[in-house]
């Protein structure tokens, strides 16, 4: 909520508290409730909404934005998202002891990379035209969906990262190749090297009202 708040203030996000729901058993912590109360009380207010988890981060190629994406899938009520898993715990040798003072996608740059293995995907809807959602994908649509985004957008997944409260670095490695009990990962720097960005942008919009949050 620290975190949040700020850009609260500014009309940029609006908080919807679902903590109650957790008290009322649904399957998997009541993912499917809570994206289909968001469909149905922002679907007229939006062109096309984005379903995603708070350990994800959106990334377009440079030269695109978030609006050039969508245009060009205008033609499509529903579109899904390749996933670049992320290693939870795997960071750079040469961020020893620095670690603590970086944005958690700015250090775990380790992407998993094992072959043969089918990777969950998010997605982007038209909400007028979507009955209801699923958690990976819609299946109750009015009109097409396309896979067919590899290059335009991807997500980058840090699934583990929420649920420890504690510094995530907990191997730290000198190559950019490693394999760890039969999975191969490999260096991908792509949120690393655009950090710097997002944290001038935070700046501009809110000052430095969370430079000292306590992680």
């Amino acid at each position: 909520m620290e975190v949040l708040k700020p850009w609260m203030d500014k009309g940029y996000v609006t908080l919807q508290d679902i903590r109650e729901q957790e008290r009322f058993d649904g399957y998997y912590h009541n993912q499917f409730l809570i994206v289909n109360d968001c469909l149905h009380r922002y679907r007229f207010q939006a062109k096309w909404m984005f379903f995603f988890d708070v350990d994800e981060f959106i990334f377009v190629p440079k030269k695109s934005t978030i609006k050039s994406v969508v245009n060009s899938l205008s033609d499509y009520t529903q579109f899904t998202i390749e996933q670049m898993p992320m290693s939870n715990k795997l960071c750079l040798a040469e961020d020893r002891g620095k670690s603590y003072r970086k944005w958690g996608f700015e250090k775990l740059v380790y992407k998993d990379v094992k072959r043969g293995i089918r990777r969950d995907r998010k997605y982007a809807v038209q909400p007028r035209n979507v009955i209801a959602n699923g958690v990976h994908m819609s299946q109750n649509t009015v009109g097409k969906t396309t896979h067919k985004t590899e290059g335009r957008i991807k997500y980058f997944h840090y699934h583990g990262t929420i649920a420890e409260r504690r510094e995530p670095c907990r191997r730290l490695v000198n190559t950019t190749e490693i394999t760890i009990d039969g999975t191969p990962y490999v260096v991908d720097t792509t949120m690393r090297d655009i950090a710097a960005t997002v944290k001038r942008f935070e700046l501009k919009m809110i000052g430095t009202t969370l430079q000292r949050t306590r992680q």
